[in-house]
Parts: C-alpha cells; sequence; structure tokens
C-alpha cells in the first residue's frame, strides 16, 4: 500500500513579500533535496503590488511618489502572470510542493482552481471559472488568483483569495490585465467580515483532498526570521522554469 505523502501547513501572520519569498524558495531546494516535506504556507502581506513576468508599467496606475504616500510596496517578481495586489484581510497561500511525480503544471493549477472553489463553497459561495480570462470568479467578479513558479520540478507562488480585503487598493491598478471586470471578496458578499482562521482551515481541508496529501501543522514563524538573504533566488539560466498565471 502506498503511503499518503505528508504536507506540512503553517500559518505565519503576516509577513514582507521579500521574507516570505525568500523563505519558500529555501523550502523548495530543501523539498527538491528531499529533506523537507510539501508545505504549504498561510499568511497576509503588508500592502503591496506584485509585478508577474508579463506586466506591463501602465497597468500600474500611481506613480513611485504616490504609491509611497500611500504606504503601497511594489515588486518585480519571477511567477508568471501580470500585476495583482497583497494586502491585509487577503489569505494568500503558498504551496511549496514537489511536482515531480504528482504530476504536470497544468494538472496541478487545474486543482488549485478546484481547492479555491471548494473553499469558498464552505461559505456559501458559489465561484467558478470565466472562459478566457485568469483566477476563479463570483458572477462576473474576480475573488482569487493563481501565480505559480515550477522550478526543477518544485512549485512556489500560489494562490490568493479576498476575504475581508479593502478593495479599494484594485482602483490603482488593471489586476492581471483585465480591465472591464471588478473585483470582489467574501465579506462584500456575505455582507459581514469572515474569520480568516476559517478560510485557513477549509483552504488546508481542501488543499489536502485536492493534492492527495496528509496535512499536519506545523510551527515555522521562527525558520523565516532568520530568512533575509535573496542570494539564493533561481535564475532562468541555472532552472528548468515553467510560469503559469491563471
Amino acid at each position: 500500500m502506498l503511503k499518503t505523502p505528508v504536507c506540512q501547513a503553517a500559518h505565519l501572520g503576516t509577513l514582507e513579500y521579500q521574507q516570505a519569498w525568500d523563505f519558500q524558495l529555501l523550502l523548495a531546494q530543501e523539498i527538491r533535496d528531499s529533506v523537507r516535506p510539501n508545505t504549504l504556507l498561510m499568511l497576509e502581506h503588508p500592502p503591496i503590488f506584485t509585478k508577474g513576468r508579463l506586466s506591463k508599467t501602465e497597468h500600474v496606475l500611481l506613480g513611485p511618489e504616490a504609491l509611497r504616500d500611500k504606504g503601497i510596496s511594489i515588486i518585480e517578481t519571477d511567477r508568471g502572470g501580470q500585476v495583482t495586489f497583497h494586502g491585509p484581510g487577503q489569505l494568500v497561500a503558498y504551496p511549496v510542493v514537489d511536482l515531480r511525480e504528482w504530476g504536470g503544471p497544468v494538472k496541478y493549477v487545474r486543482t488549485l482552481e478546484r481547492i479555491i472553489i471548494g473553499t469558498l463553497a464552505d461559505f456559501g459561495v458559489t465561484a467558478g471559472l470565466v472562459k478566457g480570462l485568469t483566477g476563479v470568479w463570483v458572477d462576473d467578479a474576480k475573488i482569487a488568483a493563481i501565480g505559480v513558479k515550477i522550478s526543477r520540478g518544485v512549485a512556489y507562488h500560489g494562490l490568493s483569495i479576498n476575504v475581508n480585503t479593502d478593495l479599494s487598493y484594485y482602483d490603482h491598478i488593471i489586476p492581471c490585465g483585465i480591465e472591464d471586470r471588478p473585483v470582489t471578496s467574501l465579506s462584500n458578499l456575505l455582507g459581514n467580515s469572515v474569520e480568516m482562521e476559517q478560510v485557513r482551515y477549509s483552504l488546508t481541508y481542501h488543499f489536502g483532498q485536492g493534492m492527495g496529501f496528509k496535512m499536519v501543522e506545523a510551527d515555522l514563524s521562527t525558520e523565516t526570521a532568520s530568512v533575509a538573504s535573496p542570494s539564493v533566488r533561481l535564475t532562468a539560466e541555472s532552472a528548468e522554469i515553467a510560469d503559469i498565471k491563471l
């Protein structure tokens, strides 16, 4: 009988984007070397616009000074896709997982979509996909984004779900390059604030079910404090890379 793979799930609270990115890269190498199990990181970020590899400069509608005045950071990332927002009240999930025997990029992203849809269903929200557009949607409004990187068989970056997010931040970008559709959140749809812990619990359950993992809780908060160096970043020259944004 095959043993069910273990995936550790960790809640990291609020973490700066750069720190979370560096931590993912360290985890990815350890998972690649089989010294760490697959890991699901769940956290929130301070307000930041992240630009994927297909981002266009004109899709950020504020200049550097205006961004500083509003307390919004901006960063270019190595994930696929275009510009999006991360910030308080949004659940960001970074699965750092070995796909070398699990399956390919398309299977993985389709699974993440189902995980998000299942999570939202637990709160009475019917979500789905829109042909030709990215992300997960409720009617014509986008509620979740997916943007991943796969390097030498291990995936990182991941997904975000607007839970209690201040949606006004999206007024300052063209999110994922989509100009004519709104964004929404769980709290906006339900008319009340939603407990983030409940969303994390639901996402963890659906992630384990969708990926075929046994989920175990882990405390990784002390490890993130020691991550500060960007020198571990992989480059396109040193790795087989897939960039996906859906």
